[in-house]
């Protein structure tokens, strides 16, 4: 299993970006949020603790269903960066005054000192420049049994516009994303047990270029390591809005234009750490004297 995939993010920009703080948490990410949300009550287990990972970006709105859902529960939320932390504190914190900053469990911007029964990223795990390394810290934040709740893209996101900038022979207009099967892999290859993995496909409609431009600009960058370095002038930029009107939408006045998005859903367990039963074994300097003693004993005997 390569622990580059995917491979074509450029590191130093997905540092950027992970620095980076929004103004609001994007609506499509909101809506995975509420979606997934759902899904947890399928799950047996209700956490004693659990960590919200980057709710800024994944939907700080989600905050307030996964905190009903589980209302005795302490929660941890952790960001890239002071600065969005304190962002986050701001959108998703009880004031002072309000019995919810003293009545049930404490909310927690920092590590949990202790491992934590539910980790939950949403729509994170796409961006990250190595992801081989965020699966390793989720798992490394869960307790034994606990279990991990995440979305991402998939590789079928952007396809229309993917084909767009083929056909023009443009730069990548994003970079890779990873299909579900691999991450069900990387899971495995991280320590993760029983990956369930699963998929929907997200069309939204736009009424010009420029909306949908502004909403991609929204959710993310392209982070592609082949991606044009230079700045784009006007002339390419209605190069852009010609192309995207015609190929993304159909035939007439107010057409509207559409974009697929490949939302893939996951969710593993952390099991009981395996038994290690090492090929060697070893004996202590007196075992081994009383061994020959025996030996020079037996061989006298003859």
């Amino acid at each position: 299993m390569s622990t580059e995939l995917p491979p074509s993010i450029d590191p130093a920009a997905g540092a950027r970006w992970g620095r980076s703080i929004p103004a609001q948490s994007p609506w499509l990410h909101e809506e995975v949020a509420r979606r997934m949300e759902e899904r947890l009550q399928w799950m047996v287990i209700q956490p004693a603790s659990w960590v919200h990972w980057a709710p800024l970006r994944g939907g700080v709105q989600a905050h307030a269903l996964l905190a009903k859902r589980y209302p005795k529960s302490e929660c941890f939320v952790l960001e890239g960066s002071a600065e969005c932390a304190q962002a986050t504190h701001k959108l998703i914190a009880p004031d002072w005054w309000s019995p919810a900053r003293w009545a049930g469990p404490r909310l927690h911007f920092e590590v949990p000192a202790e491992p934590v029964q539910m980790l939950w990223a949403n729509m994170a795990l796409h961006m990250a420049p190595d992801p081989m390394a965020l699966i390793a810290r989720w798992h490394q934040l869960l307790a034994v049994d606990g279990f991990l709740m995440f979305s991402c893209l998939g590789p079928d996101t952007l396809r229309e516009i993917r084909s767009l900038y083929g056909a023009m022979g443009w730069a990548p207009p994003a970079h890779e994303f990873t299909d579900m099967h691999d991450w069900g892999d990387m899971l495995v290859a991280s320590g993760f047990a029983e990956p369930v993995m699963d998929m929907e496909r997200i069309t939204l409609s736009f009424t010009s270029p420029q909306t949908l431009l502004e909403e991609l600009r929204g959710l993310g960058r392209n982070l592609h390591q082949a991606r044009f370095q230079g700045l784009r002038g006007r002339q390419w930029r209605e190069q852009l809005h010609a192309q995207i009107a015609s190929r993304l939408g159909g035939q007439g006045e107010g057409t509207r234009l559409h974009l697929t998005f490949e939302i893939i859903y996951g969710h593993a367990f952390k099991p009981q750490p395996r038994l290690t039963i090492r090929p060697e074994s070893s004996v202590s300097l007196e075992e081994m004297r009383q061994s020959l003693r025996k030996v020079k004993k037996n061989a006298s005997n003859f």
